[in-house]
């Protein structure tokens, strides 16, 4: 088996043909395949947007679960640590 199918699968997609012309303009210009384009594009996602998703969903969890502070609490944390870095 080779070493590059040991690091990704196969996915088949359907994609808006205009979509699909920009992927391949960009393959031309930049001379790689359209997988690379497109792995790159996902990639780009995953640490913006996706991350975000992934972060909110666990956001919310541990609000459900209970685990959170109150934010009084957390003001009056803050104010006493600045009065006392002031003296």
């Amino acid at each position: 088996m080779s070493k590059q199918h040991d690091l990704s699968d196969p996915v088949a997609i359907r994609l808006p043909s205009d979509v699909l012309k920009q992927i391949e303009e960009i393959a031309e210009v930049c001379d790689r395949s359209r997988s690379w384009v497109i792995v790159r594009a996902l990639k780009s996602y995953l640490a913006t947007e996706g991350r975000e998703v992934l972060d909110i969903a666990k956001a919310r969890a541990e609000v459900e679960s209970g685990d959170v502070l109150d934010l009084d609490e957390v003001i009056g944390d803050l104010e006493s640590t600045a009065k006392g870095a002031a003296a």
